[in-house]
């Protein structure tokens, strides 16, 4: 029982092959194509429905003003599904510009967002002709503008790294001046 436990254990950590992987996504699309067209014939039913209850067959036998008063309700019912139909656009349309009210005011409330600048490298000349345009004739060579120095070595005296036994006597006297004191 040991062994049959750490064999399925082993086939949970494979990967899963490329066959099984193309034959399982096959399988999806033709369960979610078989799931549409379901909901296609539903929608088509539900449509036929609302129609049915809607909009009954009118009665074309009778007299011929049998069949104007049955124009004038046709017509009457023509002129309710457009009233209908223009208030409702009418509070789309009211809807969607508060939308886009709603939007500004966001935008105006979070700030404008500056974007990532990105690092460019750019001579002085060409800062400069982007900044001042087709202005802008002068070479801007700062290295040639600058002087040249010559740099001197300056020599110390030898006295200075000489022996320290040549200055011992000044220091003996300054001693003696803060032990008297």
């Amino acid at each position: 029982m040991k062994v049959v436990k750490k064999e399925t254990a082993n086939m949970s950590d494979k990967k899963m092959t490329s066959s099984r992987r193309h034959h399982l996504k096959s399988l999806m699309l033709q369960i979610a194509a078989s799931m549409m067209e379901k909901e296609k014939k539903e929608l088509a039913v539900a449509k036929q429905a609302y129609m049915a209850e809607k909009c009954p067959a009118p009665n074309l036998s009778g007299d011929q003003s049998a069949l104007m008063e049955t124009c004038k309700k046709l017509h009457a019912l023509i002129d309710a599904v457009d009233e209908e139909r223009y208030d409702l656009e009418a509070k789309v349309g009211k809807a969607d510009k508060e939308i886009d009210d709603l939007k500004i005011k966001v935008v105006d409330l979070a700030g404008v967002k500056k974007p990532a600048l990105k690092k460019v490298r750019m001579s002085a000349d060409a800062m400069l002709k982007a900044l001042l345009g087709s202005k802008h004739t002068v070479n801007m060579d700062l290295r040639a503008n600058l002087k040249q120095v010559k740099k001197e070595v300056k020599e110390e005296p030898a006295e200075a790294v000489g022996d320290w036994r040549k200055n011992i006597e000044d220091k003996a006297d300054r001693k003696k001046m803060f032990e008297t004191a």
